[in-house]
């Protein structure tokens, strides 16, 4: 090992990449951070920083910063239902949106002693997805990290023009609790242009949503009784529901 006084003549290139700390710094943040450590102690370090996600909080801004693009700020549903401004990016091909689902149904916009699935809803992820096709865009790449919602997300397509129907033709509400009341879905309202649209979904797990090893069985088994209603309607076979 050579001593540290020739490390420092030595002109070093670092690299840092750091994934953001939920809630408290953006991935820039913190890789900004390490750099200031690193520049203390080798002043003539060349230190290159760059954004890093893993589909949760700072994806966008990752894709954004690492890829080109531009940000576009808009007003959305929060998932308990009140308003939140949130963000997603179109790339420099103007046909591309990148977006996060934590910037409208994340778990950082709810207060702890708010939080509950069985309300909460994915409708501003859909509204954020009108908004980028209205624009132009037909290719989505969507980090699904971060979530305070166990909906199944029938609010995002209910935002993009599906109607979810009890048996007896009335909406079925949002969040979890409303699934086991869906018996007919209509797709008469839904925007056409998502037939031209093409999703690439970014996350770093590979559990599905129902089954042993689903999200939503995962929730249960910590006792949370909106989680159990959820994922007991999308398991059950009036999930199935009858297309209109």
């Amino acid at each position: 090992m050579r001593p540290l006084h020739a490390c420092k003549e030595k002109k070093m290139d670092v690299m840092v990449l750091i994934d953001s700390f939920k809630g408290s710094m953006t991935s820039m943040e913190a890789g900004n951070a390490a750099r200031d450590g690193v520049l203390r102690v080798y002043p003539h370090a060349n230190v290159t920083v760059r954004p890093l996600a893993d589909g949760g909080e700072g994806t966008t801004d990752a894709l954004i910063e690492g890829l080109g693009g531009r940000k576009v700020e808009l007003s959305v549903t929060g998932p308990m239902g009140s308003r939140a401004k949130a963000y997603y990016g179109i790339l420099a091909d103007e046909k591309t949106a990148v977006m996060e689902m934590a910037q409208a149904a994340g778990i950082t916009l709810v207060e702890e002693a708010q939080r509950n699935p069985g309300k909460a809803t994915t409708y501003g992820v859909g509204e954020m997805i009108r908004d980028a096709v209205s624009r132009g865009c037909r290719k989505f790449i969507i980090g699904i990290g971060g979530s305070a919602t166990n909906d199944g997300g029938t609010g995002m397509l209910r935002a993009l023009g599906v109607k979810f129907l009890t048996k007896d033709g009335k909406e079925a509400g949002e969040g979890a609790d409303a699934l086991g009341k869906i018996h007919f879905v209509s797709l008469e309202h839904l925007m056409p242009e998502l037939k031209e649209c093409d999703f690439q979904i970014a996350c770093d797990v590979t559990n599905p949503l129902c089954g042993e090893k689903g999200k939503a069985e995962g929730h249960t088994g910590r006792g949370n009784a909106a989680y159990r209603r959820g994922y007991e309607a999308l398991r059950h076979d009036h999930c199935r529901a009858n297309r209109r």
